[in-house]
């Protein structure tokens, strides 16, 4: 019995180990982006400090094995249980000391796990359990255990959880492996109330920090951000904040600005109406990405455009701004109107599996500050937009900063020039974020900036238009290299270019 007791506590001790991993490394992508360098250095991290682990283990005492392995799991428990909590706190109000608190914790995480198995090992061969069998029953329940969560955390706690629960969720199951081997174990282990009572203590902080979690995400968030926080979600693909001051609504997902309503119109004027004044007889019309809505309001304003189509992956995004009043009342309920179509999907593979042709693409995504965003800006992405053009059709590009990321801006106008499209570029001076790039491209067409407008402008005419497609000389065209996917050229970039910026 005592030894099917060590051999289920090793399935749980498994499977947390590998939770806080997966948190360490998908808040950081969160916060700080690139979530291969994230993943990458936190794995490494702390394998390195699982092996600091299980080395430290070995001047563990025989008779202090249960004993040490129940202080462990308290202490695993409590670090790794309040890890998510605290880095996010940390981030949100000392963002200097996060990437060291981050690595910090990571090891100290990464040691005590380490500890863990050689412990159950020597455990279960005290009580004379042969060696093979040994070996294979509790690397069996090991990676049993990893599989579990590997499975659940992207699927199921993630989403629908949020990081700070989870993290909370798999301390009390520490401490619940603590508690249980201390019952079962009670004859062979001193000092048993004092044990008892720890652990319950940790529990009930843990429990507390798990009923709480919103709370604990709402002041964090509020830190970060500063404004009221009207709206927040945790979705499988980001986090997904709406704040309020005032007159003014800003989205941020993953932590990152959007926009601003009090000057999103110079955004989404410049990003629409040059492609859709040259088109008037444009009748289909693409949308890739914006599940605010508020490239698809500008798109509805023309009376020729019979169908607009919008792919955005997040269908939390298109809910929120079809439903919410105050969101709604900013794309003037532009989801749901009847020339609207809107699919909820990775915009890659529905243009895969599409033969649908459309006159104007607009593509809105965010800034590739990831790998997953970076494909969305690559050779292979941009050949199969072109395939669902017109011959006379016009596409236009969301670029990022020809000012503060000129090479991450002009890398993509090169890889729009790779796949045989002629570019245009352009930018605009939007308050919120500074001068902001887009590019224009077409297979064929002879593209003019227009010089007037069918329809009334809060931003453009044409003084402003002439303005954006004129480059002065700290914009200058650079020399780059298409982004394509096995290199991803433009994350690295992107990552660069608004590095330099900071410093």
């Amino acid at each position: 019995m005592t030894k099917k007791i060590l051999i289920l506590s090793v399935f749980v001790v498994a499977s947390c180990g590998l939770a806080y991993e997966l948190i360490a490394g998908a808040l950081s992508s969160y916060l700080l982006g690139d979530s291969v360098l994230q993943f990458s250095t936190i794995i490494g991290c702390y394998l390195f400090a699982m092996g600091v682990g299980a080395h430290l283990s070995k001047y563990v005492k025989d008779e202090d094995v249960l004993a040490r392995f129940v202080d462990i799991e308290l202490a695993v428990g409590l670090i790794g249980g309040v890890s998510a909590a605290l880095l996010f706190m940390t981030f949100s109000w000392m963002a200097a000391p996060f990437r060291t608190v981050l690595y910090v914790v990571v090891f100290m995480v990464g040691a005590l796990v380490g500890m863990e198995i050689p412990l159950v090992m020597r455990a279960l061969n005290s009580r004379q359990t042969e060696f093979s069998e040994l070996v294979s029953r509790v690397l069996t329940f090991d990676y049993l255990g990893a599989l579990a969560v590997s499975l659940l955390f992207p699927l199921v706690l993630a989403p629908h959880l949020g990081l700070v629960r989870t993290g909370f969720l798999f301390g009390m199951l520490n401490i619940g492996v603590a508690l249980w081997t201390i019952y079962v174990f009670r004859t062979e282990l001193a000092n048993l109330a004092g044990r008892m009572l720890r652990a319950c203590a940790v529990l009930l902080a843990l429990s507390v920090g798990f009923a709480s979690a919103d709370r604990m995400t709402s002041w964090g968030e509020h830190g970060l951000f500063g404004d009221e926080i009207v709206y927040s979600t945790t979705t499988p693909y980001q986090r997904l904040v709406i704040t309020k001051w005032k007159d003014d609504l800003r989205l941020y997902i993953n932590g990152n600005l959007q926009f601003s309503s009090r000057d999103e119109y110079r955004y989404h004027e410049a990003l629409v109406h040059p492609v859709m004044e040259a088109l008037p007889w444009a009748r289909r019309v693409l949308i890739l990405g914006g599940g605010d809505g508020l490239a698809l309001r500008e798109v509805l304003r023309y009376p020729n455009v019979e169908q607009a189509t919008l792919v955005d992956l997040d269908p939390a995004m298109t809910a929120a701004f079809s439903k919410r009043e105050e969101l709604v009342a900013l794309n003037k309920g532009s989801l749901t109107t009847e020339r609207a179509r809107v699919i909820n999907a990775d915009a890659a593979q529905w243009l895969e599996h599409t033969d649908e042709t459309f006159d104007a693409v607009i593509i809105d995504f965010p800034d590739p500050s990831s790998f997953a965003l970076g494909k969305l800006y690559s050779v292979p992405f941009y050949g199969m937009v072109r395939k669902h053009m017109a011959a006379n059709g016009l596409v236009v590009v969301q670029s990022t900063s020809p000012f503060f990321a000129p090479h991450a801006y002009w890398t993509i106008d090169a890889t729009l020039r790779e796949v045989g499209l002629r570019t245009w570029p352009y930018h605009a001076y939007v308050p919120s974020f500074g001068e902001w790039g887009f590019i224009l491209a077409s297979p064929q067409m002879a593209y003019k900036a227009p010089e007037s407008y069918r329809l009334p402008m809060r931003y453009l005419n044409a003084q402003t238009t002439r303005e954006m497609f004129a480059f002065p000389p700290d914009m200058k065209p650079l020399a780059m290299e298409p982004n394509r996917l096995n290199t991803q050229s433009l994350v690295h970039e992107f990552e660069q270019d608004w590095r330099r910026v900071i410093r």
